[in-house]
């Protein structure tokens, strides 16, 4: 029998920095080890998986961006996995351009690619390229800690992928061939900023074609990669019939988290870091329900809930004081909810803390009458900053001789100071979906029927603005839904979570 031979055992003068890694273990590597750990499985199922849900849906998508890019390859990664800490990875999740277009959302595609193939009609033919299972008389079965069997689990085979979501399958092996293949002839666009040794071999193929300028922000014809990202950005404005039935199911996976943290708040008061027993309580029910939570879990416990984005959630809950949540349960098809409520520790709003969240709330509802067809999307904040700044002008902390309406003005915003976000952003495969769309179509677009956003105005009066009376200071409020556009009007998603005070109070004693 031969001897047992790794990276360990060879002499630090011969080790490479990249292999100094395995030295904290041994890994057999005997024939005798490989023909016995190869040997003695059970057959693997042949059974094919049914065709998905999302199929059809990811089909017309993909026609939808075809139709815009004739001619034209365009390549959509998946991107890969992204080191946490030495040799172990994040938890993989691909880049929502192809989790839309492929209706992938598990951890199982790293290193995936979607490829768009021109036809001479016009048209486009999808091959998603793949690392598919490696056979168990390969090394990767049982040494290969990214991508091994042993190790992480099995991929499907090729052929379970393409019964899955009906689009032909090729090996990952075989990309570059096709990223190549008639390059001078036809344009090569890429999806930037998901995975950057996809880029730079289309980068690569276009200095081989001599066809450089593609990756350029400026072409005679417009189509760039720059354009690419824009349009699988512009493609999520409006949801189809599967997403939207998959943001039902992750905002109700999100309001059953929600009541789990109301049951769980006597245990964070007291405790040190009591924001955490908030935030752990939420994560754990995300997990339990969905894929995890859709972004880092905000559980701002008094004055922290005036720090917008508070995510350290290392603070106390205190009785009498507000705790502000912001979370969101993310499916397995990586589909969001986004929400938001301000809940009184206690269980009863103090009469100034009444007075804020009811001054939030009568924003929110104005900007849900904005929320309609035919409205434009900045129309939706300006709703509720009309409230917001006549509420301030009432309260008397506008500047001296400033009215609301003034205040309103570009010149003016003096009312911002209190609430510095916008109210509404759109919603989806993204918690801020949609991001790259161009102006036109996010800030100044009209409103369409299928379209999900989010309604989230606020107040927050830091515990050392000397600008507010003394009982404001330290007052944090948001409320925040999402808001499914109707034909007819809109639908609050999240309106099983009480938003009204009195209602909110009940609520939480229901739940308790």
């Amino acid at each position: 029998m031969s001897s047992e031979t790794t990276p360990a055992q060879t002499t630090p003068e011969d080790q490479s920095i990249a292999e100094r890694g395995s030295n904290r273990s041994l890994r057999p590597s005997s024939d005798a080890f490989r023909n016995f750990i190869w040997s003695g499985w059970a057959p693997r199922p042949d059974a094919r998986p049914e065709r998905a849900p999302y199929a059809d849906f990811t089909a017309a998508r993909r026609e939808a961006l075809s139709a815009r890019f004739p001619g034209t390859r365009l390549v959509v990664p998946a991107g890969g996995l992204k080191v946490r800490s030495n040799d172990t990875d994040y938890r993989f999740r691909p880049h929502s351009a192809f989790a839309h277009l492929t209706g992938l959302g598990t951890d199982q595609e790293p290193d995936a690619v979607l490829v768009l193939d021109p036809r001479e009609d016009g048209g486009h033919d999808a091959v998603l390229f793949f690392r598919p299972l490696a056979e168990r008389n390969t090394t990767e079965f049982y040494a290969d800690a990214r991508y091994g069997e042993f190790w992480v689990g099995a991929r499907p085979s090729l052929t379970d992928l393409e019964a899955l979501t009906g689009i032909a399958t090729a090996h990952v092996d075989e990309l570059a061939d096709r990223v190549a293949k008639d390059a001078g002839h036809v344009k090569i666009l890429v999806v930037t900023g998901a995975d950057e040794t996809v880029e730079t071999l289309v980068e690569s193929v276009r200095e081989q074609a001599g066809i450089q300028e593609e990756a350029a922000a400026e072409t005679t014809d417009g189509l760039t990669d720059a354009a690419l990202v824009e349009a699988v950005s512009e493609l999520r404005l409006v949801k189809d019939d599967y997403e939207i039935a998959e943001m039902r199911k992750a905002v109700a996976a999100s309001i059953e988290g929600f009541a789990e943290v109301v049951r769980a708040l006597p245990r964070a008061v007291g405790r040190p870091r009591g924001e955490r027993v908030v935030e752990a309580t939420f994560d754990g029910h995300a997990r339990i329900e969905g894929n995890e939570v859709g972004y880092d879990t905000i559980a701002a416990a008094g004055e922290h809930a005036t720090t917008l984005h508070w995510t350290r959630n290392d603070g106390e809950v205190r009785e009498g004081e507000l705790l502000l949540l912001d979370a969101g349960v993310e499916v397995d098809s990586l589909y969001t909810a986004d929400v938001t409520r301000t809940l009184p520790v206690s269980g009863t709003f103090t009469e100034t803390q009444r007075k804020v969240y009811q001054a939030v709330l009568d924003a929110a509802d104005a900007a849900f009458e904005a929320a309609v067809p035919g409205r434009r999307f900045r129309d939706v904040h300006a709703a509720a900053m009309e409230v917001i700044a006549a509420r301030l002008e009432e309260w008397g902390l506008l500047p001296d001789g400033v009215t609301a309406k003034e205040s309103l003005e570009p010149e003016g915003q003096f009312h911002r100071r209190w609430m510095v976000h916008g109210t509404s952003h759109h919603l989806g495969i993204d918690v801020h979906d949609c991001a790259q769309a161009r102006a036109e179509m996010y800030l100044d677009g009209v409103i369409e029927p299928g379209m999900i956003f989010t309604i989230e105005p606020g107040l927050y009066f830091k515990s050392d603005d000397l600008l507010v009376p003394e009982e404001l200071r330290g007052i944090g409020v948001r409320i925040e839904d999402d808001v499914l556009v109707t034909e007819d009007g809109n639908e609050n998603l999240t309106a099983a979570l009480p938003r009204k005070p009195d209602e909110l109070e009940a609520w939480m004693a229901s739940v308790r």
